[in-house]
C-alpha cells in the first residue's frame, strides 16, 4: 500500500472500499487543451459512449490529437457528425480559440494552485467547475482535491456517512467537514467514493481483479451552461400488469360466480 491507502483505510468506510475495488491510483496526463476538449465531450454521457466520441473525434485528425487551431477550423458540422451535440460542439471550439489567445499550458498550470487553475478555465463559456476539477484530478494528478458538486460524491457521503442533504448549506458544510480527515489525499477519497456508487471515471488500478468496471460517469448536475441534469428512473411496480392483461376487480368475480350459480341451478 502507498501512503494514501494507509491514510484512508483508518477510515472504517474506506478500508471496505480498498478491499472490494483494490489500489487505486492517479493518472497524470500531458495535453491540458485535449483532455479539457474530452472533458466536454464526456459530460453527461457514460464512460463507454464518451470513448467511442472521442475515439471518433481523434480520427479526424489521423488518431493524433489535434492543436487548437485544427479544432477551430474542423467544420461544425463535422464535429457534429461524430455525435457532439451543438452546444458541445461550441464549447470545445471554445476551448480552442481560449488556447490560441489567453494559454493552456501545461508547464504553466502545473505551478498554479488548485483554486487558481479553476478561475483561471471556468472563464470558458461551456467549462465549469466540475470540468476543471476533473482536469486537475486526471490530468495534473491534484491528490487534494473534493468534488463538493458531484452527484456522485453526495450520494457516496449520504449513504456511507449518513449525512442530511435536506439543508444544502449545512450539507455542504458536513462534507467538507468530513473530508478534512482525508487531507491531503481527498482525491482518492473521491475514487473510493465514486466506486460505492459504481460511478467512476476511468482510473489506473492495481488490483484489477477486485476492481470494478465503471459503468457511468459521474457529472456536476449544473456543469454545461444552460443544462440540468435530470436522471429520471423508471421503476415498475410489484403488482404491475401488463398491458395486454386485464385484471379483474373482486366485483367483477362475484358476479361471474352468481351467474354460474343461477346456471346450475337451471340445469
Amino acid at each position: 500500500m502507498k501512503p494514501h491507502h494507509l491514510h484512508l483505510s483508518r477510515v472504517r468506510q474506506f478500508r471496505q472500499l480498498i478491499a472490494d475495488h483494490g489500489l487505486l491510483d492517479l493518472p497524470k496526463r500531458k495535453n491540458v487543451f485535449i483532455r479539457l476538449c474530452g472533458s466536454i465531450m464526456s459530460q453527461q454521457l457514460s464512460v463507454k459512449v464518451s470513448a467511442v466520441i472521442y475515439k471518433r473525434f481523434l480520427e479526424l485528425y489521423e488518431r493524433e490529437e489535434p492543436t487548437p487551431q485544427q479544432v477551430l477550423d474542423t467544420p461544425d458540422t463535422t464535429l457534429r457528425g461524430i455525435g457532439l451535440s451543438n452546444a458541445k460542439v461550441a464549447y470545445v471550439k471554445n476551448v480552442a480559440r481560449f488556447a490560441i489567445e489567453k494559454g493552456m499550458d501545461d508547464k504553466v498550470l502545473k505551478k498554479m494552485d488548485s483554486e487558481a487553475v479553476i478561475d483561471y478555465l471556468v472563464e470558458i463559456k461551456g467549462v465549469g467547475r466540475w470540468t476543471v476539477e476533473m482536469l486537475l484530478m486526471f490530468t495534473l494528478g491534484r491528490e487534494d482535491l473534493f468534488a463538493l458538486d458531484d452527484l456522485g460524491i453526495q450520494n457516496a457521503m449520504i449513504g456511507l456517512f449518513k449525512l442530511d442533504r435536506s439543508n444544502k448549506k449545512k450539507f455542504y458544510a458536513d462534507m467538507e467537514r468530513v473530508s478534512l480527515d482525508w487531507a491531503p489525499y481527498r482525491t482518492y477519497a473521491c475514487l473510493y467514493l465514486w466506486r460505492w456508487k459504481d460511478n467512476a471515471p476511468e482510473v489506473k488500478i492495481k488490483n484489477p481483479k477486485k476492481a470494478v468496471a465503471p459503468k457511468t460517469k459521474s457529472v456536476s448536475p449544473k456543469d454545461e451552461e444552460g443544462f440540468t441534469q435530470r436522471r429520471k428512473v423508471k421503476r415498475k411496480g410489484a403488482n404491475a400488469v401488463s398491458p395486454k392483461t386485464k385484471s379483474v376487480s373482486p366485483k367483477g368475480a362475484k358476479k361471474t360466480t352468481k351467474t354460474e350459480k343461477k346456471s346450475k341451478m337451471k340445469n
